[in-house]
Formats: structure tokens, sequence, C-alpha cells
């Protein structure tokens, strides 16, 4: 099956042709994969004469897929020219990042609020999508999510959510967390301020 076959389902159209370049040009294993709590994408140097190999997650919007995608070969590209001499997101990562995002806003097919999040993080490029709050909070308008679902920061403080299945109270801030108590286990947790959960109304205490 064509690249572009499968890549309709995951990048907006007009950037499937980017995409397929991208595979085409370098020696890798594209996989998408079942959703990772703990990252968006992964890249993975091949050993020896292996191929390199790159995986995303397979339940994100369809913008998302796109920059975590130029994300990871930002990554294959730095290893490319570097090898394990080029910190993981230091210059020569950040360099080729915004090297890959340019063409891609150039193509001009973005949400305006999109392209003004990316606009804004090539100044300054983030380790990743994850934690460049701006831009993660302007893709998360494009998920398809139950109406029931907040992201964590726009719960009041004290408030009590569910995450996975479990109970927490909301606390204070830590940089880009939040201090949550989990209910059953009186645990602290901290929960990405982005985090999407179910608040639980106070009569449900």
């Amino acid at each position: 099956m064509k690249y572009s076959t499968v890549l309709k389902k995951y990048v907006p159209i007009e950037y499937v042709d980017l995409v397929t370049d991208l595979l085409l040009k370098h020696r890798v294993i594209f996989k998408i994969v079942k959703p990772r709590k703990t990252k968006l994408g992964d890249f993975r140097a091949g050993i020896g004469e292996e191929k390199h190999q790159i995986t995303v997650n397979g339940d994100l919007n369809k913008y998302a897929f796109l920059i975590t995608t130029l994300h990871e070969f930002a990554h294959l590209v730095t290893y490319d020219e570097y090898g394990r001499n080029a910190s993981p997101h230091g210059k020569e990562w950040k360099d080729n990042f915004s090297k890959l995002l340019v063409p891609m806003i150039r193509i001009g097919h973005l949400p305006k609020p999109i392209e003004s999040a990316l606009m804004n993080s090539l100044v300054n490029v983030k380790a990743s999508s994850c934690t460049d709050v701006n831009l993660q909070r302007v893709l998360l308008t494009f998920d398809e999510r139950n109406d029931n679902l907040k992201t964590l920061e726009s719960l009041e403080k004290n408030s009590i959510f569910e995450l996975d299945g479990r109970l927490f109270e909301k606390g204070v801030l830590r940089r880009t967390r939040f201090m949550c108590k989990e209910q059953n286990g009186k645990r602290y947790f901290l929960v990405n301020r982005l985090a999407i959960v179910k608040e639980i109304k106070n009569e449900q205490e």
C-alpha cells in the first residue's frame, strides 16, 4: 500500500506529499502505534545496517500527528548528521526541526491559530509540542472529544477529577504540572497541566 493512501487518514491532505517525501528520502521504518501515555512519538536509531525507526501515536488529531512526525524526523536528520554527539533536543535538533517546520508553514493550509503558535515556536523551539504549552493548547482544540472532558488547568483549585480511572484532587502548579492528591491512597502525583480529565462535581465528592 502506498504511503499516501495510509497518510491521508492521519495528516491533512495538503501535507501528505510533504510526509511522503520524507519517508522516501530517508532509510526509516515508520509505524503508527497505539496511544502511549508518556509520549506522542519516538525515534530509535538503527544499529549497523538496520533502518531507523519512527513511531507516532495513532490517536492524535491530524495536525498534532503532522507536527509530531516532523519532530521525530528532526531527530533522525540530527542523528544522521552528528550521531550521538548531539544532545537529544540541543541546538542541532532545534535547527533541523525549524528547517522542517518552515516548508510546512509555507504550504499555507494550516489553521491560523496553529500557524501563529508555530511561528512563535520558531523563535525559540521547545523540546517538543508537548513542552510548548501554547502550541499544545492550540492543538488540543482540534481534538474530537467528549464535552465532559476538560484540561486540568481549566479546573478550579481543589477540584476532584478522574484520570485513568482514578480520582485526584487538583493542587498547586509546579512549572508545567499540578501537584495532585490521589483520593484513595492519599499519595501525590505531578500531572501535566494539559492532561485531559473528567471533572467530578461536588455532589459526588
